[in-house]
């Protein structure tokens, strides 16, 4: 796209290292920033042995590797990061205070032409566009996790969206060599109102005893085909985005189908999160991740 050719990520979580990596390897310079300086060091090292992994799996050259990597700049300063910037992706936490926050501290710094997007994964995108200084040009990328290895990406228009804003969206997704969805300003938009939910109904039945974890993952993978179970996606989504993409859902539709599990706020009240923690539904300490129930 020649209007869009630098772009500022703003969160080096897993989520927007994920999105730093594809975006570079997609050809764009990428300014990366985070609110907690000692994450950045941790998100070059993930972003590059990403790439690492994907010229090891023969997906791409070790030079077009070197060169993502060498687009990726990082900063403690959003001033810095979003000046100057065609295209802001917020991938702050699934917190929709945080993210207006975001929004307030970017806004003296952003282009008259520049696009800010959203990753949420299930926060209104005509409430958080309301937040900004552009809701016109304001937008949902919702990119899945892993993002470099996912094809697919939600676009998600506010209210207020334009349709040049949504054409820019769809055409860098696409320039990303990803696939699109237009998804309707609905809580959790389509995949996760629909995928979250049945990690929450595979809580209940370990909840209830119907199974135990190893048995309910196993019933999905085979008799359902998927590559992951319930649980142990939920392990590596984070339990605390599942309940927060749960809470989205039942405050937003009013339909007690959508209350979160007990168990669920519990394993999230201990700060057993997943994968990332190294503590949820499965134990991660050892060479083989171990069942906790």
């Amino acid at each position: 796209m020649s209007t869009i050719t630098t772009v500022a990520v703003l969160g080096a979580g897993q989520m927007g290292a994920g999105i730093a990596h594809a975006v570079a390897l997609g050809g764009y310079s990428v300014r990366l920033y985070d609110v907690t300086a000692a994450r950045l060091p941790l998100a070059q090292g993930e972003i590059a042995a990403s790439l690492s992994r994907h010229v090891a799996r023969g997906l791409i050259g070790q030079a077009d590797a070197d060169a993502a990597l060498a687009r990726i700049t990082v900063t403690e300063v959003i001033a810095d990061a979003v000046t100057g910037a065609d295209l802001v992706i917020e991938a702050a936490l699934e917190d929709e205070a945080v993210k207006k926050s975001v929004y307030a501290q970017v806004a003296p710094h952003l282009g008259p032409h520049t696009l800010l997007a959203s990753n949420t994964s299930s926060i209104s995108i005509t409430r958080l566009a309301s937040a900004s200084d552009r809701p016109d040009r304001f937008i949902g990328l919702h990119f899945m996790k892993p993002a470099p290895v996912m094809k697919l990406v939600e676009i998600v228009r506010g209210i207020a969206t334009s349709a040049e804003t949504h054409s820019a969206a769809v055409a860098f997704a696409e320039s990303l060599g990803k696939t699109t969805t237009d998804a309707e300003d609905f809580p959790a938009f389509i995949v996760n109102r629909i995928l979250v939910p049945m990690m929450n109904e595979a809580i209940f039945a370990l909840y209830e005893g119907v199974g135990n974890v190893a048995s309910i993952d196993k019933a999905l993978r085979l008799g359902a085909n998927h590559p992951m179970g319930p649980l142990e996606l939920a392990d590596f989504m984070g339990l605390d985005v599942v309940l927060a993409i749960m809470n989205v859902l039942y405050d937003g539709l009013a339909d007690s189908k959508y209350r979160p599990c007990p168990l669920l706020v519990k394993y999230v009240e201990a700060g057993w999160l997943g994968r990332k923690s190294g503590r949820g539904f499965y134990d991660y300490s050892g060479d083989t991740p171990a069942p906790t129930r």
